[in-house]
């Protein structure tokens, strides 16, 4: 280790500088008399007396023989456990100090504090708000999804990029998604396949961006219109892990959507798109139109797979078509 490092070991131990420059000086020169201790560090008088005295007070130093002059350095170990031990009690000192200051500024003025927990972002503001969004996030993100859609071109490439860094995606996707023209496509079924964990309800409570443990976004959209020009950025409070709460309680009880670990079993994709959809809970004219089908055609398809699952309805379809790694 560099004296330099050593020096500043020293120093978070609570020793000041004359005192590390002593230490430096002891491990260099000891055992020698304290003369030749002030000549290593340039101190004197007062001022060695009391960085010396430091280093006896700290179990790191001591004289070599009693009454002498001649003084050398000590095994640490005891020395530095106290020493450990006082910077841990100032340390937490402060950490209660300063908690305890902030909890008063925040009693004294938490009207002005409240202020900025949720902020609204509007129009075109949107859009590199939700794209600032998925290239801030670092472990997870938390989504609810469903129709309206703001008008963001590059939503798919951005949740697949921070796919491939490794950040895991949960979303729940309302059945409105499923039925969107090309959503189920276009952007589920490539999200999934690249390692988005899906899982599906009839609905869902609001439209929802959880990233990480830091913000939300809540998208106040209305539906009857398709419009989105307003978002929330919800920062941590109460309000930030009761959407938390709701998404993790929406999580549990929805159904599970295919994922990349599903095996194809030889089904054509088409076959497993349309298993994804009655699986979803979409209605047979959705997924006749998702198939590009007419509903003759969906039919005759629906009782080939039946027919080779061996299942005498839907429900026994989707039970052989999960034992079969269909789903």
């Amino acid at each position: 280790m560099t004296n330099a490092k050593l020096g500043d070991a020293l120093r978070v131990l609570g020793l000041d500088g004359a005192a590390a420059r002593v230490y430096l000086a002891l491990l260099d020169v000891a055992p020698a008399p304290l003369g030749a201790v002030a000549a290593a560090t340039g101190l004197d008088g007062a001022e060695l007396d009391a960085a010396y005295g430091a280093l006896v007070d700290a179990g790191l130093a001591s004289a070599a023989k009693d009454g002498g002059d001649v003084v050398a350095p000590v095994p640490p170990a005891a020395g530095l456990e106290i020493l450990a031990r006082h910077r841990a009690a100032e340390v937490e000192e402060s950490r209660i100090a300063v908690g305890g200051a902030f909890d008063s500024f925040r009693r004294q003025r938490l009207a002005a504090y409240n202020d900025d927990l949720v902020e609204v972002v509007t129009g075109d503001a949107i859009g590199p708000r939700m794209r600032q969004a998925w290239a801030s996030a670092r472990e997870q993100i938390r989504q609810f999804e469903s129709p309206p859609y703001f008008p963001l071109s590059s939503a798919t490439d951005d949740s697949l990029a921070t796919l491939a860094r490794g950040v895991r995606q949960r979303v729940v996707y309302s059945r409105d998604s499923l039925e969107h023209p090309g959503h189920l496509r276009d952007v589920i079924e490539p999200c999934v396949q690249a390692g988005e964990q899906a899982r599906t309800l009839p609905s869902v409570p609001v439209k929802l961006v959880i990233i990480d443990e830091a913000y939300a976004l809540v998208s106040l959209s209305i539906e009857q219109a398709d419009v989105h020009n307003t978002m929330l950025v919800v920062q941590p409070c109460g309000l930030l892990s009761a959407l938390v709460a709701l998404f993790e309680l929406s999580w549990q009880s929805a159904v599970p959507f295919p994922g990349r670990a599903a095996r194809p079993g030889g089904l054509p994709p088409a076959d497993r798109r349309l298993l994804w959809l009655l699986a979803g809970g979409a209605g047979d004219d959705v997924i006749a139109r998702e198939l590009g089908v007419s509903r003759r055609t969906f039919f005759r398809r629906l009782q080939i797979l039946m027919a080779r699952a061996g299942a005498a309805n839907r429900f026994q379809l989707a039970l052989q078509a999960q034992r079969s790694g269909w789903l």
